[in-house]
């Protein structure tokens, strides 16, 4: 148990140094970037679907729900988010099965997050 601890605790010091070793300039809030990083999207900015964006979209919730979950868990896998607002729908038609066939995603996932993004756009 005490090795255990003592290697948890190891783990939890390192954490701790790469969290404050920013070198940019910070309020030293918690999440603040330093100036001269982008700000890439977070949850927040990632709506999660209603049935208000299925009726418009004239999607499904339930596919919009798939979308959103495949979005949420795979997209940020391998790149930095993008976020729907800040892409055209054309780039997204162009980007989406490119990216779904790199990560070895279904069909049926492509077509939802496809979905999802453009209602996201949509709605907003």
């Amino acid at each position: 148990m005490r090795m255990i601890w003592g290697s948890l605790m190891g783990v939890m010091a390192m954490a701790v140094v790469a969290c404050t070793a920013g070198t940019g300039a910070s309020t030293g809030n918690m999440g603040d970037l330093p100036e001269d990083e982008p700000a890439e999207g977070g949850i927040s900015e990632v709506p999660n679907p209603t049935p208000a964006m299925a009726k418009a979209s004239g999607t499904s919730l339930e596919t919009l729900q798939r979308g959103h979950v495949t979005y949420m868990l795979k997209c940020g896998e391998c790149h930095a988010y993008m976020l729907p607002k800040d892409l055209f729908e054309d780039e997204w038609e162009d980007a989406v099965p490119e990216m779904i066939s790199h990560a070895g995603l279904q069909s049926a996932d492509e077509q939802a997050v496809l979905a999802y993004v453009l209602a996201v756009k949509k709605s907003g």
